[in-house]
């Protein structure tokens, strides 16, 4: 299977939340404003805002299909990157401003008991989304994609709100109506971790960052090779679910240009096999 294939796919699982999103956030809003509560529309307007953070990262995923061309020489993988970051903003932006709306509720003393269907909604839409968080997850470590990642933790994201919206709204049937603006609160800020770790891994990426404990356990995997005699420098970095390596080794002084040639294949055919690195270019010098 190739990249445009696997970045195909992951386009399905954007679709599935935007669906899903749409969907959820009339539903939430309709059933906020008839049961009176707060804190399923505040998780409808959530909804509302990761339909915006999904598309982006749908037009990521399709940039990143384009082939090179005369001024993107390695092709437009990182299109897929900057849709996360994006994506992290989005996310951020919706946590600080559930944060401060129920802060601002606490010292008013804006409590109400809203109507049990609300509850039973926020319910309902915790399981969807914890659905589709399962099979973008999982989608997304089939194919290696960092965006669609980034959609699926926000899907996980989106199913704590519901699941703190429907501990609030139980809690307000019992009197304890400081509960439904507490427990917003504490989702806000999962939702602010979770946009903080998006925001982390896509910087790491675009910055060419890239994991030193896999670096060097290829590095080690190189060195076992019979006609590596060593392994002097490797650098990594990451274009979407791309992951490209770069090794300077030394062989034999005696080997002639076919020779040293057949070895550089033999290591692409190992990273690609062991690694799943189908992007690597082998520097070779003289042992001495």
């Amino acid at each position: 299977m190739d990249q445009a294939d696997d970045l195909k796919k992951g386009e399905k699982g954007a679709w599935l939340s935007i669906c899903a999103y749409i969907v959820l956030a009339i539903v939430k809003l309709i059933i906020a404003s008839i049961g009176n509560s707060q804190s399923l529309w505040a998780d409808g307007l959530n909804n509302t805002t990761d339909v915006v953070a999904s598309v982006a990262v749908l037009v990521g995923l399709k940039i990143s299909r384009k082939p090179p061309d005369a001024d993107h020489h390695y092709g437009h993988s990182r299109a897929e990157t900057i849709a996360s970051l994006f994506a992290a903003f989005v996310i951020a932006t919706v946590g600080i401003q559930v944060i401060v709306n129920i802060v601002r509720q606490l010292f008013a003393g804006e409590t109400v008991q809203p109507d049990m269907l609300t509850a039973w909604t926020a319910l309902g839409a915790a399981v969807v989304m914890f659905s589709v968080y399962r099979y973008n997850v999982s989608l997304a470590k089939k194919i290696g994609s960092s965006s669609l990642n980034a959609a699926a933790q926000d899907n996980r994201s989106d199913a704590f709100v519901s699941i703190g919206a429907f501990i609030g709204i139980i809690g307000a049937q019992f009197g304890l109506f400081w509960l439904d603006p507490f427990a917003g609160l504490i989702v806000g800020i999962i939702i602010c971790k979770t946009a903080w770790d998006i925001f982390r891994e896509a910087t790491h990426t675009l910055t060419d960052g890239f994991d030193a404990k896999q670096i060097k356990t290829i590095k080690t995997d190189i060195a076992k090779v019979s006609e590596v005699k060593q392994v002097i420098d490797i650098k990594g970095r990451v274009h979407g679910n791309q992951a490209f390596i770069e090794v300077t080794i030394l062989v034999n002084p005696e080997l002639n240009v076919k020779e040293s040639h057949a070895i550089t294949e033999k290591i692409e055919d190992f990273l690609r096999e062991k690694h799943n690195i189908t992007y690597a270019h082998i520097h070779i010098e003289p042992y001495e």
